[in-house]
Formats: C-alpha cells, structure tokens, sequence
C-alpha cells in the first residue's frame, strides 16, 4: 500500500511541477509579448552609441503611457524593425545645413556623434521641412550611413513600437543607453 502512496505522490509532484513549468513559460511569453523584447543590432547605423552586433533590450511598454521625446531611441516597423534616435517632435522645422541638424532656426546639439553629417545628402525630402502631427523625424547616430527620416520620412508614432533601453552583451557595454 506504501508504494501505491508513494506512486501518487509522485504523480502529484510531477503534476505541480509541470503545472508552475507552464505558468512560468506563459508568463516569459506574455513578457516577450507585451513588455520587454530582445534584439541584435545587424547593421552600424547607430554607431557610435549601438555597435553591430550588440544585444539590446526594448521596452515596448514605454510608448503606451508617454510621448516620445527628443534623443530617444525607439524601435518601429518600416517594412523591417529599425532602430533610431527621435530627433524632431511633431510639428517642428527641421533643417539639415552646415554638417548640423537644426530645429525650429536653432542647433540641435549631439554630444553621441563622431563626426558631422554630409548635409549635401539630402535624401527625398525638402528643408526646411515640417514634421507631420503625430509623426517624429529619426535620424541613426552614423548619419552618412543610416537609412533614416531623410530616405523613409517621418516616422507616425503608430510605427514606433519600442524604446531601447539595456545593452546587455557585449558585457564589457553592459549598461542603459542614452
């Protein structure tokens, strides 16, 4: 009768383990889902601020209960995921003279560039140029060589899905980015 009890009980600490293995796997997925999401940079468009081949981790929360502001870093759906900084706001002139990015008649400064932008590379918009309502102009920190708001346009907030907050590998970066 004591290995019929033993059986059980064994059964049932398989069963309970099993159960809290399935709560635990819904809940990462639920996560994954809704809150947080990893992702591998594949190309050099933000260095120096992401170098290719960082892990980054992206907080999809953030833009549920906040606008996002100048200097972000946000990830959002044009044809593929894009990771970029937000440089103008909805409704802003921005121009593009001088190496330099200016918003409303003024120098934007960008402590986390290397080097100034070719503004003679203008993309296919015209400057000065009115940002949309409701829509953001991103720029990648390697501005000669990011496909950004110059080629794409402004970016409508519906597109931005995520802000970037944690590089976690290489861990010698480890740290929140800025």
């Amino acid at each position: 009768m004591e290995e019929k009890n033993d059986s059980f009980n064994l059964a049932q600490e398989a069963l309970s383990w099993g159960k809290d293995i399935l709560i635990a796997i819904v809940i990462a997925l639920l996560i994954r889902q809704f809150v947080l999401a990893h992702t591998v940079i594949p190309s050099g468009s933000m260095i120096p601020t992401i170098q290719i081949n960082d892990h980054v981790i992206v907080n999809k929360l953030s833009y549920y209960f906040t606008e996002p502001k100048r200097g972000d870093i946000v990830v959002f759906h044009e044809d593929i995921d894009l990771i970029k900084r937000v440089i103008g706001l909805p409704g802003e002139v921005i121009d593009l003279k001088d190496g330099k990015v200016f918003i409303d008649g003024k120098p934007l400064e960008e402590d986390y560039l290397n080097e100034p932008m070719d503004t003679n590379i203008k993309g296919i918009l015209d400057y000065p140029f009115k940002i949309p309502e409701d829509s953001y102009f991103v720029m990648g920190d390697n501005r000669n060589v990011s496909q950004d708001s110059r080629y794409i346009g402004p970016i409508s907030k519906d597109k931005i899905f995520a802000k970037a907050g944690l590089r976690i590998w290489p861990l010698k970066s480890f740290g929140f980015l800025e």
